[in-house]
């Protein structure tokens, strides 16, 4: 099934494309002689969609929250990503997020597949909401995300490859449902996964995944257009230069990204709206795509849609997959995801205000929509 957005879509929304991050790792283990398949494609032809070239070795490098576009607006701050090759850029799946991107990346599949729709949805089982990042109280993630990860079809030759990340997310609920099957390097700072990664590769192995979220964090916190998200940009750039020269002679280094970021000019407290919140029992994903869960999911689409009007998106469960945007939905995607969906345009946030701890700070930057400034992702390729 090919993505397409409905008539009447927000300007500006982006439907994920075959250039698409669920490609990227595919086609960066295929460039060093890893091959995978997946429901969707071969390793080789997502690595010539892609246009990466042929190596010895690869250093798969996933930095969180660094949009094709907010690198754009900033590039004169990242010296070293901008004297690499920037290949066209990619689209990230929808939504827009870390849950469902990072195991599109892990997997080759799309979130239809591997029920990762949203940072937290509606456990069929107990009828409340978990967290697809932290997985508090959710189901085994094994179990719910099922599909194999582009290492376990490895098989015996994942033992090539390793992921190289802070002791944290060893064995946490994301890490096992994107990533299981191969080995974990713990390395807590940039500087010391940069000499993970290198070492790793000097010792045989012949690919290695490194992700950084320091940059999603500040975006969060102070959003995209801040000094301080400025400063981990530079940060990054500079870890970027030291793993190029770290990196063994002959090393394809691939950065890609999960997904962008928007920061709020605007945001709605569902609670305190009851057009929109007449008929809603649970809201679950996050406040740029929201999941809703109602016994009437065509009346509230309708309500949603004459309330909010072109500053979002809203569809009933049907439409939307009927779109294609999610991929083939398999049966606990179709029973976990919100029986409409909203995603905004433009800046808007649309939040629960009654879930909010008491004092508690919202986030300035933003992510899960359909915006080009979320959606695209860069692909940025070195040969060191």
């Amino acid at each position: 099934m090919s993505a397409g957005l409905p008539e009447g879509a927000p300007e500006g929304f982006l439907a994920p494309g075959p250039r698409s991050i669920r490609a990227s790792l595919s086609a960066a283990l295929d460039a060093v002689g890893l091959p995978t398949r997946t429901s969707v494609s071969t390793s080789a032809e997502d690595r010539r969609t892609l246009g990466l070239p042929r190596a010895e070795r690869v250093c798969f490098v996933l930095v969180d929250g660094l949009g094709a576009e907010n690198l754009a607006a900033r590039s004169g701050h990242a010296p070293t990503l901008r004297s690499f090759t920037r290949l066209e850029p990619l689209t990230t799946v929808a939504p827009s997020t870390t849950a469902a991107a990072v195991t599109a990346v892990g997997t080759g599949e799309l979130p239809g597949v591997t029920a990762m729709m949203g940072y937290s949805l509606r456990s069929p089982s107990t009828g409340r909401p978990f967290s697809l990042i932290s997985w508090d109280g959710g189901p085994d993630p094994v179990a719910w995300q099922s599909a194999p990860t582009l290492f376990e079809r490895l098989g015996e030759e994942a033992r090539a490859c390793c992921v190289v990340q802070p002791s944290r997310f060893v064995g946490s609920g994301l890490t096992l449902a994107a990533l299981r099957g191969a080995s974990a390097v713990v390395a807590e700072t940039l500087q010391d996964r940069v000499e993970a990664a290198g070492r790793a590769l000097r010792e045989g192995r012949r690919a290695v995944y490194l992700y950084w979220g320091d940059v999603d964090h500040v975006g969060h916190s102070r959003g995209f257009a801040s000094p301080e998200w400025v400063a981990e940009l530079e940060h990054l750039d500079a870890g970027m230069g030291l793993l190029a020269r770290t990196l063994p002679k002959g090393t394809l280094l691939v950065v890609t990204a999960d997904h962008g970021m928007v920061d709020v000019g605007e945001r709605i407290d569902v609670s305190q709206e009851p057009g929109l919140a007449e008929g809603v029992e649970l809201l679950a994903g996050e406040e740029r795509a929201l999941h809703v869960y109602t016994g009437d999911a065509a009346r509230l689409a309708e309500r949603w849609r004459g309330i909010l009007g072109g500053r979002a998106l809203v569809m009933t469960k049907d439409e939307a997959l009927g779109t294609g945007v999610f991929g083939r939905a398999g049966r606990r995607a179709y029973e976990a995801m919100g029986d409409v969906v909203s995603f905004q345009a433009s800046n808007l946030s649309v939040v629960d205000g009654s879930l909010r701890p008491p004092g508690g700070a919202r986030m300035v930057g933003v992510h899960g929509s359909l915006t080009r400034q979320e959606m695209l992702v860069p692909l940025i390729v070195e040969t060191v």
